[in-house]
């Protein structure tokens, strides 16, 4: 019995592990030469559903603050950047089906001189969460060319209980990481 249980745990322990680990992707154009990106603008990229303003707000000055890290410079107005950025954020649902045995009962197992089958079994209940994942795409355009050099996904499960201050860290935590492999390392020649 103590084995189930630890096996029981162990394997909630890794399921619930994953369900708030950050899911990030990333791709780039191999030809483009990132080292003379220095400046970028916002744009809003079309057809995208936008955010309320705070939290427009939020996210710009999170990935503000992680590009700063990586050497670029926000302009705005009409002076001319190295890139066009814009994001896209989108909410979804899912729903968790959690089971718990109580363990009380009879099973099979050992009697006497063999193995039985045995009756009964402990009493099986459940019940039924909402999940909210968020996702953040942020697109890098090379503004001379207008061509697609960067684009970066994360994905995060969210807690729509969780305090501003603790949506804005989770945010952060969630932007750095999508911006950990930019600029990617140079073509090789």
């Amino acid at each position: 019995m103590k084995r189930r249980t630890f096996f029981l745990a162990a394997l909630l322990l890794m399921i619930s592990g994953s369900l708030f680990a950050d899911d990030t992707r990333y791709n780039f154009d191999k030809e483009a030469d990132f080292s003379k990106f220095k400046t970028y603008k916002w744009v809003t990229i079309k057809g995208a559903t936008p955010l309320d303003d705070l939290m427009d707000k939020q996210v710009k000055a999170s990935i503000d603050a992680q590009l700063a890290t990586k050497g670029l410079t926000k302009v705005e107005g009409d002076a001319a950047a190295d890139l066009l950025i814009g994001y896209q954020a989108a909410i979804g649902t899912e729903k968790q089906f959690t089971s718990y045995d109580s363990g009380w009962g009879y099973g099979p197992g050992w009697y006497g001189r063999g193995w039985y089958g045995g009756g009964g079994g402990g009493m099986t209940t459940g019940q039924t969460s909402t999940i909210y994942n968020g996702q953040l795409a942020l697109d890098m355009y090379d503004s001379a060319k207008h061509d697609l050099t960067w684009r970066g996904v994360v994905s995060r499960t969210l807690d729509p209980k969780a305090k501003p201050d603790k949506r804005q860290k989770n945010l952060d935590k969630a932007v750095a990481k999508l911006l950990k492999n930019y600029p990617p390392p140079p073509p090789k020649k």
